[in-house]
């Protein structure tokens, strides 16, 4: 039956509908403008490495259920066919007969269930820390890219703050230029001022210009640790009151080498170690199994007549596997497993000692970047106040123009300095923070 004409459209409407909502819906997904806290969960959600850690978790739970499915029971079945083309014989007194048939066959089916295995014990023992080592990865791959998207955050604030900057001089220079111009053409004063200015006008604008495309790469930059599309756009939205007000951090923390995410996956590893030593030290232990099968057996003469008839066998039993002699290959993979155990206890050791040296680095650098951070805030305030003056006293005459110039480039160096340091500041409390375990990811 056709489709009246009228109602095409409106079946075509319900046929799209679905496409056009999840179109809209990805559109919705990808937002433009982003505090830092959101950056971070983009991109604990969508970056790369992120991604490809959970997949890693997966595989790793999918070899541990493979590894205890050993545990089920196994069933399998087996056909047979065969034509003897010379049938065997055998003599009899003085007779010479043939035995067998011309064709045979037989289907084999099998269950067996292991009631013990060092192997598959192994597998189970082991499964509970293979699954928190795959955990534990995934948690360092989170924290490095909280570290790496914030860094790359801050650097691009600093950036946009450098730009503010420029543009303040820009604006200042450009009135400069026109009053020095005007005093020129006035008679007041000599060419050299308003070239001065023309001068420190271009170098300005040539700096901005320089610190505005550096932040077209930063941007790129923080869309591939984050893993946001390349050509996308993307604005950043921050609080510069709330950001300098998360600046302090308690320093009289001490660390803890239980809270760093390496030490646990050393801790976790151990424990594997541990286990698998005593698989070597109890491999003497048998292997037992019990079986039950079925099998159907046929045979004849004539192929046609192979399946008429079918001569059953069935067997239920135990089965136990002991290893009596191995040519010393348990006790040397024993003495190897006790080997890897001393092995990981000093690399735990070396561990330690080297979350310390960060740890007391990443301490030393946040307590200098915020003294440093404290001083440039007061040099930048100083700065602006020295200018202001030096400006009000050229404007009544009494400060020449190269005095102004000084304390303009005074000014700007003061506020690219104290913006510099607190990036540095922001960027040391992140280290202090990773050394001391304490980042937090979902």
């Amino acid at each position: 039956m056709s489709i009246p004409t009228y109602i095409r459209p409106i079946v075509l409407g319900f046929l799209l509908w679905p496409s056009l909502l999840l179109a809209q819906s990805k559109e919705r997904v990808l937002p433009d403008s982003l505090t830092l806290e959101q950056c971070i969960e983009y991109a604990i959600s969508n970056k790369p490495d992120v991604k490809q850690a959970r997949i890693d978790e997966a595989i790793g739970e999918r070899d541990i259920k493979a590894s205890l499915s050993d545990w089920l029971p196994q069933v399998s079945a087996r056909y047979t066919l065969l034509h003897n083309i010379k049938q065997q014989t055998t003599v009899f007194g003085d007779n010479v007969v043939t035995i067998g048939t011309k064709h045979n066959s037989n289907i084999l089916f099998e269950a067996n269930q292991t009631l013990y295995s060092n192997d598959v014990l192994l597998a189970s023992r082991s499964a509970k820390y293979n699954r928190l080592q795959l955990d534990q990865n995934t948690q360092d791959v989170k924290i490095n890219a909280v570290v790496d998207v914030s860094k790359a955050f801050f650097d691009i604030l600093l950036t946009q703050e450098q730009l503010r900057i420029y543009d303040e001089n820009i604006a200042r220079e450009e009135k400069q230029y026109k009053d020095a111009f005007a005093r020129f053409e006035s008679g007041l004063v000599d060419k050299t001022d308003y070239q001065r200015a023309s001068i420190t006008l271009a170098n300005s604008r040539s700096q901005r210009r320089g610190t505005e495309e550096s932040l077209k790469a930063k941007y790129t930059y923080l869309k591939e640790l984050m893993g946001f599309p390349a050509n996308a756009k993307l604005q950043l939205v921050f609080n510069n009151a709330l950001m300098q007000q998360q600046i302090q951090i308690d320093t009289t923390q001490q660390v803890a080498y239980a809270n760093r995410v390496e030490y646990q996956q050393l801790e976790a590893q151990q424990h594997v170690l541990k286990l698998n030593t005593n698989y070597y030290r109890y491999g003497f232990l048998p292997t037992v199994n019990a079986f039950i099968n079925y099998s159907p057996v046929y045979f004849n003469n004539n192929f046609s007549d192979l399946y008429n008839t079918a001569y059953p066998t069935s067997t239920v039993g135990l089965q136990a596997s002991i290893p009596i002699f191995q040519g010393t290959r348990r006790i040397q993979n024993l003495k190897r497993a006790q080997l890897l155990e001393e092995r990981l206890v000093i690399s735990m050791e070396d561990t330690r000692n080297r979350i310390n040296t960060e740890y007391q680095t990443a301490l030393a650098n946040y307590k200098s970047d915020l003294v440093e951070w404290e001083t440039q805030r007061e040099n930048a305030k100083l700065a602006e106040e020295v200018y202001d003056v030096i400006k009000l006293q050229y404007d009544e005459g009494v400060k020449a123009y190269v005095d102004l110039i000084v304390a303009e480039t005074s000014l700007r160096a003061a506020q690219l300095i104290y913006y510099n340091a607190l990036y540095r500041v922001l960027a040391s409390k992140l280290d202090l923070q990773r050394a001391l375990g304490t980042i937090e990811v979902q």
